[in-house]
């Protein structure tokens, strides 16, 4: 047969490859010159491609949608990706989180494997927009390029991404193409995204790098903790992101200014007793010292006048004149921090989309469409999106493999 993938990212690649193996023609039709560009720029250049983890462990860091991978992860899982790799001569090595990495730190390495796998099948790449498919008496026949060209296919697998990062050539194709073909989309939202923060003390500490902090992210409309974490953070002009920020933003669903806030502890380490035995012995030390210049071994620089501003505590006052209550008040203040979020950052900032192709309308072990026959889905164009950890990545390459080697 004669398959047309659309798109040569990581779902793509893989796609491609294992539909070659099964003796199909395999065309991959890309917009950019080198295929799998968002690879390349994935856990800052060094690309986290898997999560060493089960299937049920995988699936726990899916926040909606997650049994739907139940199937794709069995037939092609964490285990076989490393495996997959380690044949291309990609060596591969776990970090904390069982975050996995080429042993070099370069996504490079893993987007050649990937194009590796597919040529190496006998997948062919063309560059090229595909704008449009070919239907007839309920199946997909082919597609037609944004240059009018017609190609025809027996069929046709959809990986073109989702819609962050457009510059790498996701822009949302897909869910036009799967409309084509009378599919649902769920509406894409940004996801593991940094957030806009409507308190006007996050521009004061722009550029402040948070280690070791914990976070809690508060749902106000159900009073309940949506998400807790440590990590690293950072604060911006706009409000805040880091990794922590953007794995607490996977959990935030229906986006509303003031529905969720943040909350930071500074000192995690230290117990509500150990901060305060802490904070005495500083102040017996600098007891002349006022407080705006005493706390500096304790916080950060940026911090110290915002905290004595949210603790209204006199930042001139002297340590040894802080009464009991102020005491108690500044240690509860730096356990326990609010920034309130407005909103996401635009989608096209975002690492992953969220929302796509509505999986009720796919079939979970072949990833074929139940409305057109000849039509396969891969990847992030599906409403199927997980914290980070690699597990983004992971799915794509799942999905792929479902699709290429389900061809019929």
């Amino acid at each position: 047969m004669h398959v047309v993938i659309i798109g040569g990212g990581a779902a793509g690649c893989i796609a491609a490859g294992a539909a070659a193996r099964d003796g199909h023609t395999v065309t991959v039709i890309e917009r950019n010159a080198r295929p799998a560009r968002k690879v390349m720029i994935t856990g800052k250049g060094r690309c986290n491609l898997t999560n060493n983890c089960t299937i049920e462990e995988f699936i726990a860091h899916v926040p909606e949608n997650g049994r739907f991978l139940y199937s794709a992860l069995t037939a092609f899982s964490p285990a076989d990706t490393m495996a997959l790799f380690e044949e291309l001569g990609v060596p591969l090595k776990t970090e904390r989180g069982n975050r996995v990495f080429p042993c070099s730190d370069k996504a490079v390495d893993i987007v050649d494997g990937l194009t590796t796998y597919a040529r190496s099948g006998g997948a062919r790449f063309v560059q090229g927009r595909v704008t449009a498919l070919e239907l007839r008496d309920g199946r997909c026949v082919g597609v037609r390029t944004e240059e009018g060209q017609s190609i025809q296919a027996d069929a046709v697998v959809i990986a073109t991404g989702g819609c962050s990062y457009p510059g790498t050539g996701s822009t949302g194709d897909g869910y036009t193409l799967a409309q084509q073909a009378g599919h649902t989309i769920i509406p894409p939202r940004p996801s593991l995204v940094a957030l806009e923060c409507s308190d006007p003390f996050c521009p004061d500490m722009q550029g402040l790098s948070l280690k070791n902090c914990a976070l809690q992210v508060k749902d106000n409309r159900t009073n309940k903790v949506i998400y807790s974490g440590l990590g690293e953070m950072l604060f911006t002009h706009f409000g805040m992101s880091g990794p922590l920020v953007l794995s607490a933003s996977a959990h935030m669903r229906d986006m509303q200014p003031g529905r969720y806030t943040l909350w930071i502890n500074w000192k995690p380490g230290l117990t509500p007793e150990q901060l305060d035995a802490r904070l005495l012995r500083d102040f017996a030390e600098r007891a002349n010292l006022d407080i705006g210049n005493a706390l500096g071994k304790l916080l950060p620089r940026l911090l110290i006048p915002v905290m004595l501003r949210m603790t209204e505590i006199n930042p001139h006052k002297k340590c040894n004149a802080i009464t009991k209550q102020e005491r108690l008040r500044l240690a509860a203040g730096i356990q326990a921090m609010p920034v309130q979020v407005s909103d996401f950052r635009p989608l096209a900032e975002a690492i992953v989309t969220a929302g796509g192709v509505s999986i009720k309308e796919v079939d979970a072990r072949t990833m074929a469409s139940r409305l057109t026959k000849g039509l396969y889905f891969a990847g992030e164009v599906l409403n199927v999106d997980a914290y980070t950890g690699g597990f983004n990545l992971q799915i794509a390459f799942s999905t792929g493999m479902a699709a290429g080697s389900h061809i019929e």
